[in-house]
């Protein structure tokens, strides 16, 4: 069976990208740290014969943005209208089918490894999380043997502690749930400063 890993992504514009990040450490620093970490998980996403790397991005009209060039074939698609959930849900429902993993752009440390133990996950669960430190998940994966909840992420309180939280009590009882690795997502500066440090990075030029 056919598995997709979606990799939902804004266009690394400065000034209209990690608004809260750019806030502490400005426009430019955040827009690089944007472009250099797409970069990364493209080229680490796009090698693996295992499953199709998609893109899903936004703004909508940015599907030519040289952010998104790989030298391995990707497919990139627009997200659509509606809110983050509205949009997260479109390509957990609507891709060919098979087994759909989806990650967030703003995760440094996702490797292609996360992504084996989470279609391996999938293959006894009907959905998957990947939690983040902050309350808030960087992976939800969907096995789509049984229709998914239309309201899977109908009142989540977004870029809050509640967001894991609000999207699992969603989940209906007939559907069974697995929890991947913790991850830290980087939202502020503080989440910045610890992620370079973590790295062995000197300050923010």
């Amino acid at each position: 069976m056919n598995r997709h890993v979606v990799l939902f992504a804004r266009a690394p514009q400065a000034g209209r990208v990690k608004r809260r990040l750019a806030r502490d450490i400005g426009d430019l620093p955040a827009a690089r740290f944007v472009r250099a970490t797409l970069a990364r998980q493209i080229a680490e996403l796009a090698r693996r014969p295992q499953w199709k790397l998609w893109l899903f991005i936004t703004p909508d009209t940015q599907t030519g943005h040289p952010a998104w060039r790989s030298r391995r074939p990707v497919a990139v698609r627009p997200q659509g209208p509606g809110d983050l959930g509205e949009r997260m849900l479109r390509p957990l429902r609507h891709l060919p089918a098979g087994p759909v993993v989806l990650v967030g752009s703003d995760i440094p440390e996702i490797r292609a490894s996360h992504i084996v133990r989470a279609f391996r996950l999938l293959g006894r669960c009907d959905l998957v999380f990947g939690p983040a430190s902050d309350g808030g998940f960087w992976l939800v994966g969907a096995r789509r043997t049984r229709s998914l909840p239309c309201r899977l992420f109908s009142g989540v309180r977004w870029s809050s502690e509640h967001a894991l939280a609000d999207a699992c009590a969603n989940i209906p009882a007939n559907l069974t749930l697995g929890l991947l690795d913790t991850l830290d997502d980087v939202d502020t500066g503080a989440d910045f400063r610890r992620y370079r440090e973590k790295c062995g990075h000197g300050p923010v030029s």
